[in-house]
């Protein structure tokens, strides 16, 4: 194994959206890669690593990966949050890159070997009406997608979450001040069914449907949508109210049987203990780069098999190539996989982290090299200079803030 840690850098770059990554190289040359971006908040990372982190690494030996993330987790006081966490799960993610390349293995066989042969993956059908999102499901359907999640522009409101200008890459971080959209529940919940009653009349039982409602109702709004989804069969609905008031899934649960997901702004294992251990979800959807690295992740996953609780991790265009091919290494080798999700990246996005994890018949399948199979182009990076971007804000018709 290297011996230790010599430098480490911070790059910040935007091909089309902003990431930031965290690379690692040791004194025998080995380098590894880690994602550290944060939507909207890239700069906090960026600096709680360079100005943190960084120096502390120095010298440390690559090899003791879950030391290392204890060291950071526990030696830090403040713990836990986005901030923190992403910055730890960068580092880990490198650490196990550099220890799969120094073994000569993927790093899923550092992980245990293939539980399956592909990781089967979702992608975004979204447009402005129900006729428009017909034929995203079967531009998808066509493309050898086994599962979509389908989003509309719900009537009379001007904008929608998770409906964009390009349908193959949606991306909601759109002005370097947050903008602002209005939202209506009641709406809301009077137009889903309908799209969904669509979909199932045109592409049958078969293909697997979910649903983004991005953590804006309450437990009781939040059971009756679930009750109203189940004769279309969603394999989740995802996010249905905010989860810090984690009792609240016992509300909805005792009103729906539609499945649940939720977990995307997860940080650790005990953002997500009460409704795993209570079974009180069905998908847990935390990511690498936000829940402290592969490292914390596998735990998660873990306790969550002890509950018939599958994985479902966010896959959105603000992960970089570098946290899909982490995430794949991890998909591939837990025993209760579920779904992932998989937004493409930009062609642009793509030359500036060359990868060779790939897409095929609905599957993603990770790469066979050493380590994740995963880098960053320096020298293109910096031809794309970071710029402002924030997530948009929500408010109600009558003006009051609401969860975006």
């Amino acid at each position: 194994m290297a011996d230790k840690i010599v430098d480490a850098r911070v790059i910040i770059t935007s091909p089309g959206r902003n990431f930031v990554t965290l690379k690692l190289i040791t004194e025998d040359g080995v380098s590894g890669v880690g994602d550290a971006t944060l939507n909207g908040r890239e700069l906090a990372v960026a600096s709680y690593l360079t100005d943190h982190v960084v120096p502390a690494l120095i010298g440390r030996d690559p090899a003791r990966i879950e030391d290392t993330w204890q060291y950071l987790y526990k030696g830090a006081y403040w713990r836990r949050g986005p901030v923190t966490m992403s910055a730890i799960a960068a580092v880990d993610t490198a650490l196990w890159d550099i220890l799969g390349k120094v073994a000569g293995l993927p790093v899923y066989q550092l992980l245990g070997g293939r539980s399956r042969e592909g990781v089967t993956v979702y992608g975004h059908a979204n447009a402005e009406t129900v006729d428009g999102v017909l034929e995203e499901v079967a531009r998808y359907r066509d493309l050898g997608y086994r599962a979509v999640r389908v989003q509309t522009s719900v009537p009379g409101l001007r904008t929608t979450y998770g409906v964009g200008r390009d349908r193959m890459f949606y991306e909601p971080a759109d002005a370097a001040i947050a903008s602002e959209a209005t939202w209506s529940t009641e709406r809301y919940l009077a137009h889903t069914p309908t799209v969904f009653a669509r979909i199932r009349e045109e592409f049958g039982p078969e293909l697997k449907l979910l649903h983004d409602v991005h953590h804006r109702l309450t437990p009781i709004e939040a059971g009756r949508l679930g009750r109203s989804l189940e004769p279309y069969a969603l394999t989740w609905m995802e996010d249905p109210v905010p989860a810090e008031l984690q009792e609240g899934f016992r509300l909805i649960r005792q009103h729906t049987t539609t499945p649940i997901a939720v977990g995307e702004v997860f940080n650790t294992i005990w953002d997500c203990q009460q409704l795993i251990s209570e079974q009180l979800i069905d998908y847990v959807r935390a990511t690498v780069v936000h829940a402290g690295g592969i490292t914390h992740l596998r735990r998660i996953f873990d306790l969550a098999a002890l509950y018939h609780v599958r994985s479902g991790s966010h896959g959105a265009t603000d992960l970089s190539p570098v946290c899909m091919s982490a995430a794949l290494h991890l998909d591939i080798s837990i025993p209760n996989f579920g779904l992932q999700e998989y937004m493409r990246h930009t062609d642009e996005t793509d030359a500036v982290f060359p990868h060779d994890y790939r897409f095929e018949n609905g599957y993603l399948l990770p790469s066979e090299a050493p380590g994740l199979g995963v880098d960053i182009d320096e020298k293109l990076a910096a031809t794309f200079p970071y710029r402002p971007a924030s997530l948009p804000v929500n408010r109600l018709e009558d003006g009051t803030m609401h969860s975006w």
